[in-house]
């Protein structure tokens, strides 16, 4: 039974999927679930790396005994503190009160501060060294990936990487846990949608761990979330390279309000150019139906941004004006941004959004178009020359 827990060596899972949860932190839909990856290392010194959400802390130790049985465990490794992964860290230490919890100078400020635990512990530095018998461990240290405590631990023996939520990506592991043995078709796009939207911001500090990590001959990744990769690691850090270097691909993302349908015609209209112009992959949100989360997901995988809002009370559509301060918050780079939007008696979402543009750094692309109450030919001409000067701008890349 043991070998269907089996990574490599002596490493076995030991997670959790929550199939039960709306939305991850409270904001992001999870209509895939999640899981909450924890792992057991059996050698001659037995650890556990992370632990899982205390709502599963019953099914959580099931796992670990069907493994070791009554057997002690000696270390608790904290990668990371956030309570999905650090929840049931003062149940272990109720259920095995000698263990050694292993983790930085940051780390154990957060565990005092989070669940009151104290007691023997073994606090690790940047390359610092852990020998379990069989499986021999490196601490890395990679702050705000995305807390300021997070670290890493590499398996010298066997070249498994303990990563963490690097990596990480939305929905439950249905079945297995190695992407050898499922389908992973589906992880992907949820993978971007989960950096986008909880690792977004810390392009830089991905930057710095990647670097950290290049020379490590990884066989495995074990990330907090999602599957544990083997067949597919150069795709998986591929993907968090690109994105963490706010690297996209040639298509526009068009993000607009509409109250009755107006400012809707005129994102179809700018639309229908750019299908016109030879830009293949548009995708259009009404940010009234489309949660912020999938709208950042593209956002991150396109170069093209054309935002639309009607004005609302002398102001910006209020669901733009969120998703405005979403990206904002994640401090994207390299986009071109287009702006159109409408009123009725006084136009002030497309100045306002002119704001938002430079607060961004977006290469403004074409002219603003606002339209006064309803769709003109003058307006129509307007709305397809920014949709030229948007294609124009993104097929000159081609050439680079």
């Amino acid at each position: 039974m043991n070998e269907r827990t089996l990574i490599k060596g002596k490493i076995h899972y030991v997670g959790v999927n929550d199939r039960q949860k709306h939305l991850f932190e409270g904001m992001w839909p999870l209509p895939y679930g999640v899981s909450y990856n924890s792992y057991l290392i059996d050698d001659d010194i037995t650890a556990l790396v992370d632990t899982v959400d205390a709502a599963y802390f019953e099914t959580y130790l099931r796992k670990i005994r069907a493994i070791i049985g009554t057997r002690p465990i000696q270390y608790l490794i904290i990668n990371h503190m956030e309570p999905d992964h650090s929840g049931s860290i003062r149940l272990i230490k109720q259920e095995y009160p000698d263990i050694v919890i292993v983790g930085n100078r940051q780390t154990f400020g957060m565990i005092e501060g989070f669940y009151g635990v104290t007691g023997e512990r073994y606090e690790v530095k940047e390359g610092d060294f852990l020998d379990l018998g069989h499986h021999k461990l490196r601490f890395y240290l990679t702050p705000m990936v995305h807390w300021p405590e997070t670290m890493m631990t590499f398996d010298e023996t066997d070249g498994v990487l303990f990563a963490g939520d690097a990596f990480g990506c939305f929905g439950t592991l249905d079945g297995g846990f190695l992407d050898a043995r499922i389908n992973t078709d589906r992880y992907w796009e949820e993978m971007t949608r989960y950096y986008a939207n909880i690792v977004g911001k810390y392009g830089n500090p991905v930057q710095k761990a990647l670097a950290k990590l290049g020379g490590l001959p990884i066989r495995a990744i074990c990330s907090t979330h999602g599957p544990v990769w083997t067949e597919e690691i150069a795709r998986v850090v591929g993907v968090y390279d690109r994105l963490s270097r706010y690297e996209a691909a040639e298509g526009v993302v068009i993000a607009y309000g509409s109250m009755y349908g107006h400012t809707e015609q005129l994102a179809e209209t700018i639309a229908a150019e750019l299908s016109a112009q030879g830009i293949r992959d548009i995708v259009m949100h009404n940010v009234s139906k489309s949660h912020p989360s999938y709208i950042l997901k593209d956002i991150f995988n396109y170069r093209g941004l054309i935002i639309g809002s009607p004005t609302y009370c002398n102001h910006i559509y209020p669901e733009v004006e969120a998703l405005l301060e979403k990206i904002l918050l994640r401090e994207v780079k390299g986009r071109y941004l287009g702006l159109f939007g409408s009123f009725t008696w006084a136009g002030a979402a497309v100045k306002r959004m002119g704001e938002f543009a430079e607060k961004s750094k977006f290469e403004l692309v074409g002219d603003p178009v606002e339209m006064k109450q309803a769709m003109t030919p003058l307006v129509q001409e307007r709305a397809e020359q920014l949709a030229r000067a948007m294609a124009a701008r993104l097929k000159s890349d081609r050439r680079q």
